[in-house]
C-alpha cells in the first residue's frame, strides 16, 4: 500500500526524459564499473527501478548498461538488496533484444523461488531485521520477499523468530514518526534552507494529524520508518494468519477452541491489561487492532483528493478483514469490534461509494452475530435488497458480491432464509454480467432451489435475456439527458424505452425487477413484444446463451427432492413456457432441447403425471402447430403418453381415458399424413409419424377395441409413404424408416396378446435381463412371433423381424 505522497514521485519518474535517463544511466554505470556497490548506488538503483516501472511503456536501456546490470545479478558478491534490484530492473525491461539471461548464472543464486530455496531466503532475510542496518541501509524491501517466503515455505521462522517480527511489527505499525522526512535536494547556491525543514504529518483532509501515523496519513516525503509502517500494514493480513498458527498450520485454521469461547471477564481483563505486557503475538494483534479503528476513523474524512478517496475505500475494505481476522483469533476483540461496526455499517449504507465494504461487514457478522448473541438481520437485509438492485452493473462488485455468496453456502443453506428469498435480486448480477459470473452462478444456484422456490425460480432462469433488457432500460431511464415525456394512456408506445416509461407496463416492468421471490410474471406477451427490438443486443444474447445451462443444473437439483405435486407443476410450467419464450436468436431452440429432455426424467420420476395431467397433455398433443414449432417437446410428449398411460403405472387408467388420448392422437396422425392434391403436402418429420404410430399401437394393445382401427391406419401410412407425391418430397432414408416402422406394427399387432405383453411389459419384464438372457420369456416370445409372421410375409408383402420394433429403446423412445 502506499500513501498519496507516493503520487508525486510517481509523476516524477514518468516525466523524466529519455536524455535524462541517459545521464543518470550513465552515472550508474561508473559506479558499477568501480564496482563500487555502496549505499550510492543502491540508491542509484532504487531511483532506476522507480523510473522504468513508473511508465506504462518500457523504458529503453543501452545494451552495456543491461550487461553490467546483469554481471552485478551474477557477481556472488554483490550484496543481496543489488541483485534484488537489478532482477527487478531487468524485470521490468523485458523482454528486450538487449537482454538475454543465462540460466547457468542464475539457477545457483538465491533469487529463485523453488520451495526449498525460500527457506535460506527467509532465514537470511530474519537474520538481516535482527541485526543493526549501517547507516543508510533500508529493511522495507526485505518485507515484501518475507511475504513471499512465508507464502512459499509456511514452516520456515521457528517461534523466537516469529516471537521478534511480531515485536518489530509492533514498532513498525505504532511508533512510526509524524513528522514528514526532509526533501532530498541538489545543493547548490540556490537552494533553501527552509524547505528542508519537516513538517507534520497531515490527515487527507489537510487537518494536522494528533495520532500515530498509518496508511492513510499524507505527506510529501517520508522517513524510513513511515515506510516501513506502510508495508508492515500490507502484510498484516498474512502474517497474523502466519503467526497466529505459529507457521506450523493451515493458514486459515483459527486459534484453539479454548481461546476462542474465553469467558467475559477475560475479555474484560484483557481490553484492561497494558499491551507492553502482553505477550508478543498478542501485542501484535491489540496494536493491529487499534491500526485498524484508526483506518476506519481516518476513512470518514472527507479526503481532498480522488487518489485519497481511493485509497480510503481500499484501507477501510483490508481493516474490517483484518478485524474479522482478530475476532476469530482471539474472541476477546468481538465486543470491542461489534460496537464500532455497528456504526461503520450505519455510515455505508447511506453512501454507495462505499459499497465494497459493506462485504466484510457482512462476512464479520455472519461469523460472530451468534458468538456475540446480536440481530444482524438489518445488514444482510440491506446487502441481498438494496446493492444488487442499485449497483448490478458494477462488475467488479458483482464479482466480488457472488464469491461472497459462493464462500458463504454453508452459512446460508441452512440458516438464512432471507438469501433465498432475494433471489430475483441476485439475478440481476448474472443477467447482466452473464459471461462473467456463470461458473459462480452454477456453484451456488443449487442453494435456491428448494419446494417453494422452484417454480418461480424456472420462470426466472427462462426470463433472464428479458431481465437483461430491463436492466438495461433502466439504467437509461436514470440517464440525466433523456426526459420523461407527458404520456397518453391511449398511445401505444412507439419504443423500448417510451414502453419502459408507460404507467401502462409498469407493472410488468416492477414484476421483472422485483428484488424477492413473490409469484410469477403474467402477461409476458406483451412484454416480449415491447422488448423485440433489443432481442438481438450482445448482452441480452450473450446472457440467453447461459439460460440452456442454468435449467439444466436446475432440474439436476430438483429431481433429488421434487415430488408428485412439484413434478405436475414443473410439466405444466415446461408445456405453458415452451411458447411464451423472448425471441432471441437460436434461443427458443436451444431451451426446448433441454426441456424435451428434462420431460422425460420427470415422467420417469412420476409416470402418474401422465393420468393426472390428462387435461393438459391432450390440449398440447391437439395443437398441430405444437408439431412444427416445439417438435422435441411434442415427440417426447407422445412417447410419454404411450409408455406411462397404463393401468400398470397408475390405477387410476382407465379405458374412457385411454380412447380419449388415442382419437386425439389418431386424428393428429390422420391430419399430418393426409395428402389432398388441392392441399400443400405437410413436411412432417418422419420421427414424429413414427413415434405417433408406436403410441397408438401401445394404446391399442391396453385397449384391445382399438386393434383392427390401428391397423387399418397403418396399412394407410404405409400407402402414404409409398405414394409418389411423397416420395417425391422425403428422401428415401425417411420413407423407409416410416415404411418400417409401420410394418413392425401391424406385424405385432396380428397376435394381441403378445402385442401387450411386448409393448406394455411388466415392471419384472422390463428388466434388463429379459433383453439379454435368451432363456427367458421376452426373446423366447419374440422368435416365436417372429417366426409365424414370416410364414405369412406372402400375405403381408413386407415380413420382417418383430424384435426390431423391441429389443432396443432407440425404437420405440423418441
Amino acid at each position: 500500500m502506499f500513501s498519496a505522497g507516493t503520487e508525486s514521485l510517481l509523476l516524477q519518474a514518468r516525466e523524466i526524459q529519455d536524455e535524462e535517463l541517459k545521464k543518470f544511466c550513465s552515472r550508474i554505470t561508473g559506479l558499477l564499473q568501480k564496482e563500487d556497490l555502496g549505499n550510492e548506488t543502491l540508491d542509484c538503483l532504487q531511483r532506476l527501478f522507480l523510473i522504468v516501472s513508473a511508465t506504462k511503456y518500457s523504458r529503453k536501456l543501452e545494451k552495456k548498461f543491461v550487461e553490467l546490470l546483469l554481471s552485478a545479478l551474477y557477481c556472488p558478491k554483490s550484496p543481496e538488496q543489488v541483485q534484488v534490484l537489478c532482477a527487478a530492473i531487468v524485470r521490468e525491461i523485458s523482454p528486450s533484444e538487449n537482454l538475454t539471461l543465462v540460466y547457468d548464472h542464475t539457477q545457483n543464486t538465491k533469487l529463485g523461488n523453488k520451495k526449498d530455496e525460500a527457506r535460506d531466503v527467509g532465514l537470511r532475510v530474519t537474520k538481516i531485521l535482527e541485526g543493526r542496518q549501517p547507516e543508510g541501509q533500508s529493511l522495507r524491501y526485505l518485507l515484501p520477499v518475507l511475504s513471499k517466503v512465508i507464502t512459499l515455505s509456511p514452516k520456515v521462522l521457528k517461534e523466537d523468530q516469529i516471537n521478534f517480527l511480531n515485536k518489530r511489527l509492533v514498532d513498525w505499525l505504532r511508533y512510526a514518526s509524524i513528522q514528514q522526512g526532509v526533501a532530498q535536494t541538489s545543493g547548490g547556491f540556490f537552494s533553501n534552507p527552509w524547505a528542508r525543514q519537516p513538517g507534520p504529518i497531515t490527515e487527507v483532509d489537510g487537518a494536522v494529524a494528533t495520532d500515530f501515523f498509518t496508511v492513510l496519513s499524507v505527506g510529501q516525503h517520508y522517513t524510513e520508518d513511515q515506510w516501513l509502517n506502510m508495508q508492515a500494514f500490507s502484510m498484516l493480513r498474512k502474517w497474523l494468519l502466519y503467526s497466529g498458527n505459529d507457521g506450523t498450520d493451515s493458514p486459515d485454521s483459527a486459534d484453539d477452541k479454548s481461546e476462542l469461547e474465553g469467558s467475559i471477564m477475560s475479555m474484560v481483563s484483557a481490553t484492561s491489561t497494558s499491551s507492553r505486557l502482553l505477550p508478543p503475538k498478542e501485542r501484535l494483534r491489540e496494536n493491529a487492532f487499534e491500526y485498524c479503528q484508526r483506518l476506519i476513523e481516518q476513512s470518514n474524512r472527507r479526503a481532498l483528493k480522488k487518489q485519497d478517496c481511493e485509497l480510503q475505500k481500499a484501507c477501510l475494505v483490508e481493516a474490517v478483514i483484518i478485524l474479522d481476522l482478530l475476532c476469530r483469533q482471539d474472541s476477546s476483540f468481538i465486543y470491542r469490534t461489534l460496537s464500532c461496526l455497528k456504526i461503520l455499517h450505519g455510515r455505508l449504507c447511506g453512501d454507495l461509494a462505499y459499497v465494497r465494504a459493506l462485504l466484510p461487514v457482512a462476512q464479520f457478522f455472519l461469523n460472530h452475530s451468534e458468538a456475540a448473541a446480536v440481530d444482524s438481520e438489518a445488514v444482510y437485509q440491506h446487502l441481498f435488497t438494496n446493492i444488487p438492485s442499485e449497483l448490478f452493473h458494477n462488475s467488479v462488485l458483482a464479482f466480488e458480491f457472488v464469491q461472497f455468496c459462493r464462500e458463504n453456502i454453508h452459512f446460508f443453506n441452512g440458516n438464512l432464509s432471507i438469501f433465498k428469498l432475494n433471489f430475483p435480486n441476485l439475478f440481476k448480477f448474472l443477467a447482466w454480467n452473464s459471461a462473467s459470473l456463470i461458473s459462480e452462478f452454477v456453484d451456488i444456484l443449487p442453494v435456491f432451489i428448494d419446494a417453494t422456490t422452484a417454480v418461480e425460480m424456472l420462470h426466472a432462469i427462462l426470463d433472464l435475456p428479458c431481465l437483461t433488457a430491463a436492466l438495461d432500460l433502466y439504467l437509461r431511464s436514470l440517464s440525466p439527458t433523456s426526459e420523461k415525456p407527458p404520456w397518453d394512456p391511449t398511445l401505444k408506445p412507439t419504443g423500448c424505452l417510451d414502453g419502459f416509461r408507460n404507467r401502462h407496463y409498469q407493472a410488468l416492468f416492477q414484476s421483472l425487477l422485483r428484488t424477492k421471490a413473490r409469484g410469477v410474471i403474467e402477461r409476458l406477451a406483451p412484454l416480449h413484444h415491447l422488448l423485440k427490438p433489443m432481442a438481438s443486443c450482445s448482452r441480452v444474447v450473450q446472457c440467453a446463451d447461459t439460460v440452456p445451462i442454468l435449467i439444466q443444473l436446475f432440474f439436476t437439483v430438483v429431481t433429488e427432492f421434487a415430488d408428485g405435486t412439484l413434478i405436475n407443476q414443473l410439466v405444466v410450467l415446461l408445456l405453458e413456457r415452451s411458447d411464451l419464450l423472448f425471441d432471441v436468436p437460436h434461443f427458443k431452440a436451444a431451451v426446448h432441447r433441454v426441456m424435451s429432455s428434462q420431460l422425460l426424467v420427470l415422467c420417469k420420476l412420476h409416470p402418474s403425471l401422465v393420468v393426472e395431467l390428462s387435461k393438459e397433455l391432450l390440449e398440447f398433443t391437439g395443437t398441430i402447430s405444437n408439431i412444427y414449432s416445439k417438435e422435441n417437446i411434442f415427440t417426447n410428449v407422445v412417447w410419454a403418453i404411450g409408455e406411462y398411460l397404463s393401468v400398470l403405472y397408475d390405477r387410476r387408467c382407465t379405458v374412457e381415458l385411454i380412447n380419449k388420448f388415442f382419437e386425439a392422437l389418431e386424428a393428429l396422425l390422420f391430419e399430418i399424413t393426409q395428402f389432398r392434391p388441392s392441399a400443400t403436402l405437410p413436411k412432417c418429420c418422419p420421427r414424429v409419424i413414427t413415434v405417433l404410430m408406436t403410441t397408438l399401437t401401445k394404446l391399442a394393445s391396453r385397449s384391445q377395441d382399438l386393434i383392427p382401427r390401428v391397423f387399418l391406419f397403418l396399412s394407410k401410412v404405409r400407402s402414404f409413404a409409398e405414394s409418389p407425391a411423397v416420395t417425391s418430397v422425403y428422401n428415401e432414408e425417411d420413407t423407409e424408416t416410416i415404411l418400417t416402422r409401420a410394418t413392425e406394427l401391424m406385424n405385432l399387432l396380428k397376435m394381441p396378446s403378445v402385442a401387450q405383453f411386448v409393448l406394455t411389459p411388466s415392471v419384472e419384464v422390463s428388466d434388463p435381463r429379459y433383453h439379454l438372457d435368451t432363456n427367458t420369456s421376452l426373446p423366447l416370445a419374440l422368435r416365436m412371433v417372429s417366426q409365424l409372421v414370416e410364414k405369412e410375409s406372402g400375405l403381408l408383402g413386407r415380413g420382417t423381424d418383430v424384435t426390431r420394433c423391441t429389443l432396443g429403446d432407440s425404437d420405440l423412445e423418441p
